[in-house]
């Protein structure tokens, strides 16, 4: 489990084709990374990934078909900025909101605007996220907990905090970039209780 609260900005350093799969390479740059352990799970880019081999400034994980089918990591170019989080602990505070690291979808950045000195981000989403998204509910998005703002026929909007863009790859994200998504999980909860009730 993820919290949505980016510890660190890396990039993506390589990628490997293995036999319809990919390893990839992702370069720490400001996440902490004293204490990993193989078999750890890191979110990248909001997508749990676990760490197959690491170095003093490096890790390397195995993303499936259907992570690179389903993500943004498929098409991710070699060196683009990526959000990363260690998982969570049991003692750990948790800032933003339960992240499982399962991308539910992809969306992508369709405005940006500056707001006093915030900047307010609009994202389309995919039609069938749109039930999952509500109107000051939490939302994951490239792995950063946020905070809806709004909600129309084709997505969503948020408002992003100079702390947040400095600190997370929105910061390199222009108009057109295309983005992960992860609904509240409680949202997905609730949807399968009340479908098996329906059911019953």
């Amino acid at each position: 489990m993820f919290t949505g609260l980016v510890e660190g900005v890396g990039r993506l350093a390589a990628r490997e084709p293995r036999d319809g799969d990919a390893r990839l390479r992702i370069a720490v740059g400001t996440l902490p990374f004293d204490n990993v352990a193989l078999g750890e799970s890191i979110s990248v880019n909001g997508a749990c990934l676990t760490v197959v081999a690491f170095g003093e400034t490096h890790f390397d994980v195995d993303a499936s078909t259907e992570t690179l089918a389903l993500t943004t990591l498929g098409d991710l170019p070699v060196g683009a900025a990526v959000n990363l989080e260690r998982a969570m602990r049991a003692d750990d505070r948790l800032g933003g909101h339960l992240v499982s690291g399962h991308v539910d979808g992809m969306g992508r950045v369709r405005s940006i605007a500056d707001d006093a000195r915030a900047q307010r981000w609009a994202f389309d989403a995919p039609a069938s996220l749109h039930r999952y998204i509500a109107r000051k509910g939490s939302i994951c998005v490239d792995g950063v907990s946020l905070t809806v703002n709004a909600v129309d026929d084709a997505g969503f909007e948020v408002a992003l905090i100079p702390h947040t863009v400095a600190h997370t790859a929105f910061a390199q994200a222009k108009v057109g970039d295309p983005v992960n998504l992860e609904i509240d999980l409680v949202a997905r909860y609730v949807e399968r209780l009340l479908a098996a009730g329906a059911g019953a």
